[in-house]
Formats: C-alpha cells, sequence, structure tokens
C-alpha cells in the first residue's frame, strides 16, 4: 500500500470516528438491516457530503477510490460523494461502474448521483439498459433510480415503461425501486402511467406498491387517486 492511500485512509479513519454517533448508528442498522451493524460507524450524511468534498479535491482521492471493496458503510457512503463531484461523463460512468459490484444497501445505491449522466442523456440509457441486465440487485435497482431521476420529465419515452417492467427479480429492495418509478410516473406521466396500471403488465406487489405510494403522495390530484384505490389487486 503506497504512502498517499495510508494517508488518505488514515484521515478517512480519523474523521469517522470524531464524528461517530452510537445513537445514529443504532438508528441507521436499523434502516439497513441486510449488512453487518458493526459495519456502520454513525455518521450522519450532511457531514459525510461536506468531507466528500474535500476529498473529491485531494491528489491521493484516486487511491481510496480505487481500494475496494471498503470495510464501513460510510466508506461507501464518501464515495458515492466523491465520484459525484465528476464532471467529465465518461470518466463518471467510468467510476460508477467500478463502483457498483460494491454497492451493498438500498441507502448507498440511492446516494449515488446520477445527475452528472443528464450531460450525455443518450449515451446515458446505453449505460442503463446494460445495468438493467446486471446479476447484481443494486445495479438494478440504481439502473432504475438513474430512468426515475432523469427520464420522467422532458427525457421521457413510453418505451421506458417497458424496460420497467420487464425487470423479473425476486429482491425486495429492486421492486420496491420499480413501484416507486410507477408511483413517480404517476405524478409526471400520468396519462401513460394510469395506462400500465389499468393495464396489470406489473406482477401484483409491485402494482398494489405503486398504487399505494402514489395515493400517498401529495402530487396526485384526488380523482387520480379514487381510480388507483379501485385498480387495487385483491388474491
Amino acid at each position: 500500500m503506497g504512502k498517499g492511500t495510508v494517508a488518505i485512509h488514515e484521515d478517512i479513519a480519523a474523521f469517522l470516528a470524531s464524528h461517530a454517533d452510537e445513537g445514529y448508528r443504532a438508528f441507521q442498522a436499523k434502516l439497513i438491516p441486510n449488512i453487518d451493524a458493526g459495519a456502520i460507524v454513525g455518521v450522519r450524511t450532511p457531514e459525510l457530503r461536506k468531507f466528500a468534498k474535500g476529498l473529491a479535491r485531494r491528489e491521493d482521492a484516486g487511491e481510496f477510490l480505487a481500494a475496494l471493496p471498503h470495510g464501513a458503510f460510510e466508506e461507501n457512503q464518501l464515495h458515492s460523494f466523491v465520484i459525484a463531484q465528476e464532471r467529465d461523463f465518461d470518466k463518471l460512468v467510468g467510476e460508477i461502474e467500478r463502483f457498483l459490484p460494491f454497492v451493498d444497501n438500498w441507502a448507498t445505491c440511492d446516494q449515488l448521483s446520477c445527475r452528472g449522466l443528464a450531460a450525455n442523456p443518450d449515451a446515458a440509457l446505453v449505460r442503463v439498459r446494460a445495468w438493467l441486465e446486471s446479476d447484481h440487485e443494486y445495479t438494478v435497482r440504481f439502473a432504475i433510480g438513474v430512468l426515475m431521476e432523469l427520464f420522467l420529465d422532458e427525457r421521457f419515452r413510453p418505451e421506458f415503461f417497458a424496460w420497467v417492467i420487464g425487470v423479473s427479480r425476486p429482491e425486495y429492495y429492486v421492486n420496491m425501486m420499480r413501484a416507486w418509478f410507477f408511483a413517480e410516473a404517476l405524478a409526471k406521466q400520468p396519462a401513460a402511467a394510469e395506462a400500465v396500471i389499468a393495464s396489470g403488465a406489473l406482477d401484483e406487489w409491485t402494482h398494489n406498491k405503486a398504487i399505494q405510494k402514489a395515493v400517498e403522495s401529495r402530487r396526485i390530484p384526488a380523482e387520480q387517486k379514487d381510480r388507483l384505490r379501485a385498480m387495487k389487486r385483491r388474491s
């Protein structure tokens, strides 16, 4: 391990130790039950984001990004926040694709910002299609999240619905993201999304969860909520 790598890892370890909050660690452990609670230090997200800004400017930042897998949940969070600051599209995609196989929870997945991919939407969609075919749970979740964040407004195309419908996987966190995607679509593309719900194209769990999340949204008008409630499927 090179001198730079030692330096940056020592600095990160010192930062995490000095900002650890046992109460917050216990809270995080309950929110993210699928990872070892011992891997959670308990550092709050605003503090991680602030520290990551400094990390991204360091000459040895690349050595931290290359040191995968990380041991602590917060190191993965820092990794997400550091690479989100990359402004070169190709470099950003490269860093995302290097990191995604090591993402092991919904929080890190969802806090890996995809906004930089908007610099080249067509190229981003090529990567989304590839990520949707991944064997890795959180790579698929991230891909659906990209569609939700970047492609439900002016970049929307109806075929994106078919992409998400076509994801057939057993994992809870993938299907929760599918439901979230369609709940967002019901707010942003109401006619097209409601037609999908009415068609019954989604599996029952995702169908009903999308309706539930949409009905809970303040962005969905009351009359649309009434129609959606009537579409709930009952076994």
